[in-house]
């Protein structure tokens, strides 16, 4: 009887220990929490205790191959919104929806060389987890022209712009561009993503985005302009509310 039940002891031992090991093996990567914040994102009245978390590669620390967000609220409910893996992970707080409760917007670069950033933005208003709307880039026809110059029109507001590129002269005619100062060939320009996109705040405090998108030549180097827009979330939408071209107009 004796032997029976310590072979059942010793049976239940290492079902536990299998158990347990299983799990370590499971959850084995390193968990990392890259900032935190205690904010009202629900409207409740009381802080949520927000982290930004991420799982690092082995071999290289800065890059995450696994980000995600989580909430904790004051009810004991736990909220968890999946990001984009990448480097350099970032969250910030305002209300862009304009719903009298504040919004999460995360930004994580993608970790490749001259690489884009991911935007995502969320709300929990009410505990309802919400994936809202990023704008999207201004479309743009760009080009160079003859005499060294160089094109860009916005095809959200119709507008044009040129810009004198004589100081580059030598160069472009070195790249077999120009001959005489006439194109050799039709030849566009590159237009990035957004470089960059933050929230702001416009004159009656209501909170916005603003992106910027660099415009270059034949080059990552060759910059000829950068092109700015302000967005509001309105309707359940992002409106185009102004841009500004920044660059050496004639």
């Amino acid at each position: 009887m004796k032997k029976e039940v310590g072979l059942v002891i010793a049976v239940l031992f290492f079902m536990s220990l299998t158990a347990i090991t299983g799990v370590y093996a499971i959850g084995n990567d390193e968990i990392v929490t890259i900032s935190e914040k205690e904010v009202d994102i629900t409207g409740d009245g009381q802080k949520e205790f927000i982290k930004l978390k991420a799982v690092p590669y082995e071999e290289k620390n800065e890059y995450f191959k696994e980000i995600y967000l989580e909430v904790f609220a004051p009810n004991g409910s736990r909220y968890t919104f999946p990001l984009q893996n990448g480097t350099k992970a970032a969250f910030q707080l305002a209300d862009l929806n304009h719903d009298g409760v504040k919004d999460v917007f995360v930004t994580v670069l993608d970790g490749e060389v001259n690489g884009n950033t991911n935007y995502s933005l969320f709300s929990l208003k009410d505990f309802k987890k919400e994936d809202l709307p990023i704008p999207e880039p201004l479309l743009m026809e760009s080009r160079l022209l003859n005499g060294f110059k160089a094109e860009i029109k916005i095809k959200d507001t119709g507008n044009s712009y040129r810009f004198d590129l004589k100081d580059r002269k030598k160069y472009y005619k070195k790249m077999g561009l120009y001959t005489n100062g006439r194109l050799q060939e039709p030849t566009e320009l590159m237009v990035d993503s957004f470089n960059s996109l933050k929230p702001f705040t416009d004159q009656n405090k209501r909170k916005g985005l603003k992106g910027i998108q660099r415009v270059s030549g034949i080059a990552d180097a060759d910059t000829i302009a950068y092109v700015e827009s302000t967005w509001m979330f309105e309707n359940g939408k992002w409106v185009l509310k102004d841009v500004e071209v920044k660059g050496e107009e004639y």
